[in-house]
């Protein structure tokens, strides 16, 4: 989730110190067929052989060399709003918010398994060492807070096909460090230590931050290493967290029917529906990137049940962080992605569904998108895009354009080469954008 700031005519890669731009995503892998890209056609076709004529000489994961098998939605769709975007059964309260999504259903991507898919997603890149996007937001727009980290990633877990994520996916990678994503724990203590032993008092904890500080300066006088600073920084960061973090957690304040409302049972519990209420928390509190990835999509068998519990987890409180944010007044400058790394066939795997990476959904809504669209196609079975398809980097390029942000312009320098985010790809769809 990302908070913009109104986009500027000749924007730049400076970091200012205010503005509201922010932005928050949420990964899921797009099974497109039970979300949002309904194909009436591949429901007729369940369990005939899929037409060899989409797949030949075409890349699969591990169903290369098998009999394919065409494998149709198991929901329904319905349309909704004044829109009349369809949206599956399973996501009966995100369909509430269908006049303000805008649904891409072209999406493609160049990477079929996990590890390099979700890099390229978040980097641009299956390079190691590359900054994701969320360190790049930060090193272009800047902190909007002094008390908590710019960049900040929660975790939550289904009980099925749990997908593996890694720390690489927050890296600031070629950036400076402070530009680093920090993992906060969705359960219990939101960061470990955060209080000071016993026998230590405020007072004396200042002054430990400042002696060390002190000798950092010392030594960044006689060495030229952008990490020390960001030592420096981090430092007085972990001391104001002391007093910003308990605060940002204690849930006490929200009324129950906001509570309710996220389906939050047990504020800290781990789950999606406390990370989304969360999220909102530190929207409000000048966060510039929240990253919320929920581990349930990867459902190469038990499709059926998989989908329902992973639906479940997340649909409610998808829906409410995208009122919640609009009854603030907050959705009109926080941009919020909901997606994945790659989509899943139309052949069946098993009682599951494999890699893919011709076609895939995912919808953005709030900072700047213009609401309740739907843009691009796909072919009749759902098997590759083909219409206005948008790639990785033009996601990335109309996500930095929905920031005030021109993607060529942000760059860095690395071993004498400038580096972006698009690469040197990324067209800006100005089609999305109100």
């Amino acid at each position: 989730m990302t908070r913009r700031r109104p986009p500027r005519r000749q924007p730049v890669c400076r970091s200012p110190t205010t503005g509201r731009a922010r932005s928050s995503s949420r990964t899921f892998q797009s099974r497109q067929f039970e979300t949002f890209d309904w194909k009436p056609t591949l429901k007729a076709l369940d369990g005939q052989d899929f037409p060899e004529s989409f797949t030949k000489g075409q890349q699969l994961a591990q169903l290369q060399n098998t009999v394919l098998k065409a494998r149709g939605p198991f929901v329904n769709f319905k349309p909704h709003g004044e829109s009349g975007i369809e949206v599956s059964d399973l996501f009966p309260h995100i369909a509430t918010q269908a006049d303000r999504l805008c649904v891409i259903r072209s999406m493609q991507t160049e990477q079929i398994n996990h590890d390099t898919a979700h890099a390229f997603m978040n980097t641009g890149s299956i390079i190691k060492g590359r900054p994701s996007m969320g360190s790049w937001l930060l090193y272009g727009l800047g902190s909007a807070t002094q008390e908590l980290p710019g960049f900040i990633v929660l975790t939550s877990a289904g009980n099925y096909g749990q997908q593996p994520i890694s720390a690489r996916q927050w890296s600031s990678g070629v950036l400076p460090s402070r530009f680093q994503g920090i993992m906060f724990q969705s359960k219990g203590e939101a960061v470990h230590y955060i209080g000071n032993p016993a026998g230590v008092c405020q007072s004396t904890q200042r002054q430990v931050v400042e002696e060390i500080g002190r000798l950092n300066g010392y030594l960044a006088e006689r060495q030229n290493d952008p990490e020390i600073a960001t030592r420096i920084a981090q430092y007085e960061m972990a001391f104001r967290m002391q007093a910003s973090v308990p605060e940002l957690t204690d849930f006490s304040g929200e009324t129950q029917e906001t509570l309710d409302l996220y389906g939050v049972k047990q504020p800290g519990d781990g789950s999606f529906a406390s990370n989304c209420l969360l999220a909102r928390r530190l929207a409000e509190r000048g966060v510039r990137m929240i990253q919320l990835y929920h581990r349930a999509w990867d459902h190469h068998t038990s499709i059926e049940p998989g989908m329902k519990d992973g639906a479940e987890a997340v649909d409610k409180p998808s829906a409410a962080l995208i009122e919640d944010l609009a009854r603030r007044g907050l959705l009109d400058d926080t941009l919020v992605l909901w997606g994945g790394e790659f989509g899943r066939t139309p052949m069946g795997q098993g009682t599951g569904r494999d890699h893919h990476i011709l076609a895939f959904s995912v919808f953005l809504a709030g900072g700047g998108i213009r609401p309740g669209t739907t843009w691009g196609e796909t072919d009749e079975l759902g098997y590759r895009a083909v219409d206005k398809i948008v790639d990785v980097h033009d996601l990335h390029a109309t996500m930095l354009a929905l920031m005030g942000i021109d993607h060529h312009r942000l760059t860095t320098k690395f071993q004498g080469l400038d580096v972006r985010l698009t690469g040197v790809a990324g067209k800006v769809v100005k089609g999305i954008m109100a």
